[in-house]
């Protein structure tokens, strides 16, 4: 039996809806202490990165999407993309709580260039999981030929621009090395 057209949309739009209400009984502020939301902070060493709708990370987080897309895609390829989709937004939403916690919240400052790092905001948060959405479209709608050239420009760029991107947040998360910590500072 096939779903109605609207339901995986539905389960998707209830599960962000989630993210973001188990966000703020975990305790993150809403929006930004500074009071307001900002389409755009570009300042990553600053108390607003990660706390408004998108900043530098946001290009992880689509990348995200392509990564979700490409991996549900290999392991279930007869399911309906909206209910890979759904897994993709459970994935990503389950590392946004992970994220928030005081375990990777700790671990970031600690081995990371985030010395004042608190966690996301809930609007942030929820965002990384609409642009994780956006990326899981983007690699749905189009050839993996530009989905790859894309996720590589996005690593290379950020990694110009900030110090930092998606293989350096992993790296620094698992197996921090003093090279690229000097080297996201500036050392």
């Amino acid at each position: 039996m096939q779903s109605p057209p609207y339901f995986w949309p539905a389960v998707s739009v209830i599960l962000v809806i989630g993210q973001g209400i188990l966000l703020w009984f975990m305790g993150q502020v809403p929006i930004c202490e500074c009071g307001y939301v900002k389409f755009w902070h570009g300042i990553t060493i600053s108390s607003e990165n990660s706390q408004h709708i998108a900043d530098w990370y946001t290009f992880s987080h689509i990348i995200h999407g392509f990564a979700f897309y490409w991996l549900s895609k290999l392991i279930f390829p007869k399911m309906h993309w909206g209910a890979r989709l759904a897994l993709a937004i459970v994935a990503e939403a389950g590392w946004e709580l992970f994220e928030n916690t005081d375990f990777i919240i700790n671990r970031y400052r600690e081995v990371t260039i985030s010395l004042d790092y608190f966690g996301d905001s809930v609007i942030n948060s929820v965002f990384d999981t609409l642009w994780m959405v956006f990326g899981f479209i983007i690699a749905w709608r189009f050839p993996i030929m530009i989905t790859v050239a894309l996720a590589i420009a996005f690593e290379l760029w950020t990694g110009f621009v900030i110090r930092d991107n998606l293989a350096l947040n992993v790296v620094m998360l698992l197996y921090p090395l003093q090279a690229i910590l000097d080297w996201q500072g500036g050392i």
